[in-house]
């Protein structure tokens, strides 16, 4: 095994083939989740249910309190975006791209906090506030939990959130030893700044024939 190759991956010979299997699938759908979804089309949502009821289990197993609520959440509201992507909004159009309006800014911000006293309350409750690890993971999860609610109602300013929590997850997920899910979330960033481009094209082409 070559040192780079025993570096990026050599904590997986701990780990259980299963879980190994597990992950690959839960990251593929994952990848077709987020594709989807600059796709702007509604495949985001069950392919996201596939990978986010998988990643549940595993960082249950891997006692990732944080990752694992981020995930659970995602579950919940994949079911709530599937409903509202799909909702038509006349006779001829369901739920359009657009920008959130003041109302739903001032929720996004009570969404960040109850999150981040959500999550320190649950680490504290368990005792995993142990370490600097502890204080990112509450951030990254208020930011998904924001990105996830104004993509479910399909708000352009979701793919902001996802780009910044990507970024903070690339090397988090490195450091606690799970580079296949570090490599996802590299990938993620790509798409997400991609996505943000493709929505804002819509988003201006259906101004322009309103």
């Amino acid at each position: 095994m070559s040192p780079i190759f025993d570096f990026l991956f050599g904590q997986y010979t701990e780990y259980e083939t299963v879980d190994i299997v597990l992950e690959s699938i839960a990251i593929i759908f994952g990848f077709l989740s987020v594709w989807f979804s600059k796709q702007n089309n509604v495949l985001v949502f069950p392919t996201g249910m596939i990978s986010t009821a998988i990643f549940v289990y595993l960082l249950l197993k891997w006692e990732l309190l944080g990752d694992m609520m981020i995930n659970g959440y995602y579950f919940i509201m994949s079911v709530y975006g599937w409903y509202i992507w799909t909702r038509k909004v006349n006779d001829s159009y369901v739920t359009p791209i657009s920008r959130t309006t003041k109302k739903e800014k001032t929720t996004s911000i009570y969404i960040f906090i109850a999150t981040l006293l959500f999550v320190f309350l649950v680490y504290k409750t368990f005792d995993k506030w142990t370490s600097w690890v502890a204080y990112i993971d509450t951030i990254t999860t208020a930011i998904f939990f924001v990105g996830m609610w104004l993509m479910a109602r399909r708000k352009i300013e979701n793919w902001i959130f996802w780009i910044i929590g990507d970024i903070i997850s690339t090397p988090l997920y490195f450091y606690k030893g799970f580079t296949l899910t570090s490599l996802q979330y590299l990938l993620f960033t790509f798409i997400a700044i991609f996505g943000y481009l493709a929505w804002k094209k819509i988003l201006n082409n259906n101004l322009q024939t309103a």
